[in-house]
């Protein structure tokens, strides 16, 4: 049903990833894919987080690698962290030279950009399960915090929403739609789920399955995304990563 051409969410050896970059392309070029994106957590992911200091060497290498195969293009892009109620994410105005694709998600091993928002984003997500008095209310402020943030920076696609945090999907959609931001259907998380794409769908969003590859094996593993996809009755011009892509943004990437 779907021709999926492009991986827009894999990880490398320089943030928590087994592999290189190459090892990521060739796999994404036996799949068949005609794009892939190097995605590493962004600088503010504790432990896990690319390194500022190698952007230039991994710039350079993907620059070469896309030099040597004509057949798939490789882009740089980056999973940054939502840290900040005020749509707050762990990247500087001159980081963005970089990068060819900016994805953006919430992850609790993130340092926050200040201590109230460590209360407030951080520490209030962590105690929701418990005290549910203020569920409703932290959602609405998860939500914002993310509206803010595709406001505020060039995102491309918000990665897995819904997975970390709890959000209003139904907002969000609406703002990504008026962005032109994907939603992404993660075919490791399993979010977006059924319900959400759904919603996400009637608010007419841009959507796109991605891996979230940290194997290279894994590239181009969509079979997880595609089975929440068909049983939300998504069509294959809804999704940017699709060959059919038609809905809203006829220039996504």
């Amino acid at each position: 049903m779907y021709k999926l051409i492009a991986d827009y969410h894999t990880h490398t050896v320089y943030s928590h990833g087994k592999g290189t970059i190459q090892d990521n392309v060739e796999v994404a070029r036996r799949k068949g894919l005609k794009k892939v994106a190097i995605t590493d957590h962004g600088f503010g992911h504790i432990g896990y987080g690319i390194s500022r200091k190698k952007l230039t060497q991994i710039r350079t290498q993907i620059n070469r690698l896309n030099d040597k195969y004509g057949d798939i293009e490789i882009l740089l892009g980056i999973e940054a962290n939502l840290v900040g109620i005020n749509g707050q994410v762990d990247l500087l105005e001159k980081d963005l030279k970089y990068f060819d694709i900016i994805l953006m998600g919430f992850h609790k091993g993130a340092k926050p950009h200040s201590v109230k928002d460590g209360f407030n984003l951080f520490l209030k997500n962590f105690l929701s399960p418990i005290y549910p008095a203020g569920r409703e209310k932290q959602r609405q402020l998860n939500t914002q915090a993310m509206i803010k943030a595709i406001n505020r920076y060039p995102v491309n696609i918000i990665s897995h929403p819904g997975a970390k945090i709890d959000i209003d999907t139904r907002e969000l959609a609406k703002a990504a739609a008026k962005r032109g931001v994907a939603l992404e259907i993660n075919a490791s998380h399993g979010f977006l789920t059924v319900d959400y794409v759904k919603i996400a769908l009637e608010e007419k969003a841009p959507l796109v399955i991605n891996s979230d590859a940290h194997r290279p094996d894994d590239v181009g593993e969509f079979s997880k995304g595609i089975d929440i996809a068909n049983r939300a009755g998504v069509k294959p011009e809804h999704l940017v990563n699709s060959r059919e892509y038609t809905v809203l943004n006829q220039g996504w990437r």
